[in-house]
């Protein structure tokens, strides 16, 4: 349904600029949101999308412009502020805590948990009134902890409406969502915003922008490059917009399959808390090809990506490289030795240290040899000399060898990464969600790179949630869930079955018990 013409602006931003010494984030900006809206929020890793963000939640003071909400201007630098107005911020990384239930977590903050009863009736009351009006349905008694995924999704967003927020920023929502869950959740956000609820939707995914969204808002180079009705223009024009360039796709032509290279065998590996481990996988990888693994995050990928990357062993079954089993001794410096390199999952926790510069990051895991090390001590002159190499071989803006890494932008820190694990001309690659939070640019980049690996040989393992990416670059595909793996299926499988797999369907009634 079209927005009618008089609907009145709920939150305005207006001329906000802010720098951080030399670098300017936001120039300028301004953006408008009406009531009953949908806005998408587009634009590269680095381009200000942030730093906006958090200007209007007053963690940041701009230097130069105003936020106002509801025809109100916000006090700068008090976050207290935005949401006593009633704008109300879902973060891509969950908040609930695990072992309070979901009536807990909704009201924290709202009522003190140590008052007796601290009306309980009334707020269980409300929320499932709260999740039944908006499709949002979640157990008030359930334990955070034993939702599942799209579960938590909607506590969180009903966490921000029992708080009676009128305007709402989600943050790449669908990030961990199947295909099913995220339709589940365009759905509630309709009938949200059917009541008056109005959305800043900020996303990588262009598809789902033209899906949900009423307008567009891009940002480049800290800029707003455009603003535009959704269904006046297509996939292609927006990314185009964001990068400034056109952006040819992501093409992998057919090869034939080169020997193989990795293979487990019955693998088993234990359960971690309520993290699956694995039951049971077959899986074969051969030079030349990339194998996809999709499935939602937590499903038993990051047990499988361990035991390959010598982090781990199979409690049960084995892992075969160039036919031969590991033994005792396998290890990271083992499988580094064999040719294995790894793209972490999280380039903030697991890929970087923050505080360290960037030479420091680029040779963290090839520190022990001579190239980079003498008694111990670092070379710092062959470091930064590797370091520059890789800023200028991967495209790395925004830093140099002696730039700490914490600075850099996540799209730049994560082609920083992949240098690291490229440089080597690796046999096996691990690339463990290589393009999540990307813009399309990046992604491109990424793309480009592991098709480049693939032609020379190597052995590709990318695990992705998204099914796109998937589709577009893998040779045959498994589909993980619950620690379990399904046949290899073949490129060019519907979105419908993946999404099938990926809830557990396929596996046979006595799976569990595999």
């Amino acid at each position: 349904m079209p927005l009618p013409a008089d609907a009145p602006v709920v939150l305005r931003i207006a001329g906000v600029s802010k720098r951080f010494g030399a670098l300017l984030a936001n120039d300028r900006v301004s953006l408008e949101l009406r009531r009953g809206e949908i806005v998408a929020l587009l634009g590269e890793n680095g381009a200000g999308k942030t730093t906006l963000m958090n200007v209007l939640f007053g963690h940041y003071v701009a230097d130069e412009g105003v936020v106002e909400a509801f025809g109100r201007p916000l006090p700068p630098g008090q976050p207290r502020a935005a949401l006593t107005a009633g704008v109300a911020m879902v973060h891509q990384h969950f908040t609930l805590a695990d072992d309070l239930t979901v009536l807990e977590n909704i009201v924290l903050g709202a009522a003190p948990l140590w008052r007796a009863g601290y009306g309980r009736t009334t707020a269980r009351a409300r929320i499932v009134a709260l999740g039944e009006r908006f499709g949002l349905e979640v157990a008030p008694d359930a334990r955070a902890g034993d939702l599942g995924l799209g579960e938590r999704q909607r506590a969180e967003i009903l966490k921000a409406l029992y708080r009676d927020a009128r305007v709402l920023i989600l943050d790449e929502p669908t990030a961990v969502l199947t295909p099913a869950e995220a339709e589940a959740l365009f759905r509630s956000l309709r009938l949200a915003v059917a009541e008056g609820l109005s959305i800043v939707f900020i996303s990588h995914k262009l598809g789902e922008v033209m899906a949900v969204a009423d307008r567009v808002v891009v940002l480049r180079q800290g800029r707003v490059a455009g603003s535009m009705v959704t269904t006046a223009t297509d996939r292609q024009a927006l990314a185009r917009m964001m990068v400034g360039a056109e952006i040819a796709p992501t093409v992998a032509s057919e090869t034939p399959a080169g020997p193989v290279l990795i293979e487990l065998e019955a693998a088993h590996a234990e359960d971690r808390g309520r993290t699956p481990g694995l039951r049971g996988v077959d899986l074969v990888m051969h030079g030349g090809r990339i194998t996809g693994l999709a499935g939602v995050s937590g499903n038993g990928q990051a047990a499988l990506a361990a035991i390959v990357a010598g982090l781990a062993t199979p409690c049960a079954g084995r892992l075969l490289i160039d036919g031969t089993p590991v033994g005792a001794g396998w290890s990271p410096h083992a499988a580094m030795a064999a040719g294995i390199a790894r793209i972490p999952e999280d380039r903030q926790r697991t890929g970087s240290i923050a505080d360290m510069n960037v030479a420091e990051n680029a040779v963290l895991e090839a520190y022990g040899g001579r190239r980079f090390s003498r008694a111990g001590w670092m070379n710092r002159r062959a470091a930064e000399a590797f370091a520059a190499e890789l800023i200028a071989a991967y495209d790395v803006r925004g830093g140099e060898p002696r730039t700490r890494a914490g600075q850099l932008s996540g799209g730049n820190l994560q082609k920083l990464i992949l240098g690291r694990a490229l440089a080597p001309a690796p046999r096996v690659i691990l690339a463990l969600q290589p393009t999540r939070g990307l813009d399309v640019g990046a992604v491109a980049y990424v793309h480009a790179r592991l098709l480049e690996a693939r032609a020379r040989g190597a052995a590709v393992l990318l695990i992705s949630e998204d099914l796109d990416e998937i589709q577009a670059l893998a040779d045959v595909i498994h589909v993980i869930s619950a620690g379990r793996l399904s046949p290899a299926l073949p490129r060019g499988t519907a979105v419908a079955a993946l999404g099938g797999w990926m809830a557990g369907h396929g596996f046979g009634a006595d799976a569990d018990a595999a």
